[in-house]
């Protein structure tokens, strides 16, 4: 391999390994003010935008050992969306985008060791972010305890309640007569 094309698969390379996904995006219309629009949002989640060519991100994918990208996702122009600690997120910016925008195609891609077509990008966006599953599991766990506390508190307050009944049914005690 020419020293170029090394140097450029490394760096291809680099971006890839800077998270545990990667998105692929069609990138045909985008102007270079879109492109650095999309780069400052990307940038505020700790992601990032590069315009790669496919067959050094195909050989960079390889030497990552990344499921192979399917045929359809390296033709024409791509793009690579990597990095950030929120897949989800980063999926709702590039979908909100395309929806916007009407330019960039999320072709695909990969979380992990699986691969996403399009439609399971736009479906990883539709998740809550990691903060709002977060409270949501804090609230599952904690209603079993809360419960637990109301059902043994009613068991004295249901004894109390009986007992209070029953003296103020009874009415004003008369004293015996001797």
């Amino acid at each position: 391999m020419r020293p170029e094309k090394k140097f450029l698969v490394d760096e291809v390379s680099k971006h890839l390994g800077k998270s545990d996904y990667v998105f692929l995006a069609d990138y045909r219309k985008v102007t270079v003010a879109d492109a650095a629009e999309l780069r400052a949002t990307l940038g505020a989640h700790k992601a990032e935008y590069h315009v790669v060519k496919n067959s050094i991100l195909n050989v960079a994918a390889r030497e990552r050992k990344l499921p192979d990208f399917d045929s359809t996702w390296l033709t024409g122009q791509t793009a690579i969306v990597v990095g950030g600690r929120n897949p989800s997120e980063v999926a709702k910016i590039l979908t909100k985008y395309f929806k916007d925008k009407d330019k960039l195609v999320v072709k695909g891609g990969v979380l992990g060791k699986n691969r996403l077509s399009s439609a399971d990008v736009v479906a990883l966006s539709t998740l809550p972010s990691v903060e709002v599953l977060r409270a949501q599991l804090l609230g599952l766990l904690s209603t079993p305890a809360t419960s637990l506390v109301r059902v043994l508190q009613g068991v004295p307050q249901g004894l109390l309640n009986v007992l209070h009944a029953k003296s103020q049914s009874a009415g004003p005690s008369t004293p015996a007569a001797a």
